[in-house]
């Protein structure tokens, strides 16, 4: 399509068929795809129709459609408007004015990582740490996405969040996010997994937050458990309440989570006591 003079192309499911979260680099297809183009309203689209294989033509419908005419550059901030999370956090787009300016204001801007606050997870997430309210805390955000969490737990007193992300878009989000709410570096550093100072970190947070999904949650248990300290907070989202019960179970021997909130079959756990051994820390600790 972009050969045809395409100014923008989208690839949607069109069977019910999620592709929840793709490794970095990967572009993994549907089984049913729905490819719209977009073009210059002077566009010959009849030409257009033509330059595809006559089996896709065949095997699939086309429809074209003439768009009103709008700033498309401007368009999509119209759908985020400021959300409140709890008793004083709120989550501002960047380019609106907070609506209680004494509140805690996070302004955001999700750029192309994941995190606005309008997923029920991210939202479970933002009103449990408004709940915890994490002033003093050492914390470490895993998945940290747009930056949404670990910008928040700053802005509600944390004093360090370390925020990791497979991604290098969503450090990017991150780092531009946390220039939005006057964050210093020093107070956010970001890693990707593999640079992680981990002489800083083992054993050495108050809270791990991660807003993940249930498979990377179980398969990076060891992980997360490594950065927490003994008496120290987790929290976890980014499960169905249909996988809590196993992802609880996983975790069963080394500490006891809890399903804290739940909202549109999403839930959100949290350690509600820490039952660390000494060998299951040195466990932990050496991974």
């Amino acid at each position: 399509m972009l050969a045809t003079g395409a100014v923008a192309v989208t690839l949607e499911d069109n069977a019910d068929q999620p592709l929840l979260e793709p490794g970095v680099g990967e572009t993994p297809l549907w089984r049913q795809t729905r490819l719209t183009g977009l073009y210059p309203a002077d566009t010959d689209m009849a030409a257009v129709l033509a330059t595809f294989p006559e089996q896709v033509l065949a095997e699939g419908s086309q429809r074209v459609e003439i768009l009103e005419d709008k700033d498309w550059e401007r368009e999509w901030m119209q759908h985020y408007r400021p959300m409140r999370f709890g008793t004083r956090l709120w989550v501002c787009p960047s380019w609106i004015t907070p609506p209680e300016p004494d509140a805690v204001n996070l302004m955001l801007d999700p750029g192309l990582a994941f995190g606005t606050g309008t997923h029920a997870t991210t939202e479970l997430c933002l009103r449990q740490l408004d709940e915890l309210s994490p002033v003093g805390m050492t914390a470490v955000d895993y998945g940290c996405g747009s930056g949404i969490l670990a910008v928040a737990a700053l802005k509600l007193g944390a004093a360090r969040v370390l925020g990791v992300d497979n991604d290098p878009q969503a450090l990017v989000a991150s780092r531009d996010n946390a220039g939005r709410n006057a964050i210093p570096e020093q107070l956010l550093p970001l890693a990707l997994p593999g640079d992680i100072p981990m002489d800083q970190w083992s054993g050495n947070s108050d809270l791990v937050i991660a807003n993940i999904l249930a498979g990377p949650l179980l398969e990076l248990s060891d992980t997360l458990l490594r950065f927490l300290r003994p008496g120290g907070t987790m929290l976890l989202s980014g499960l169905l309440n249909t996988q809590a019960g196993e992802l609880c179970e996983h975790y069963r021997s080394r500490i006891s989570l809890s399903v804290s909130a739940e909202k549109d079959g999403w839930v959100g756990l949290v350690v509600v006591c820490l039952l660390y051994t000494s060998d299951a820390a040195d466990d932990a600790s050496s991974v």
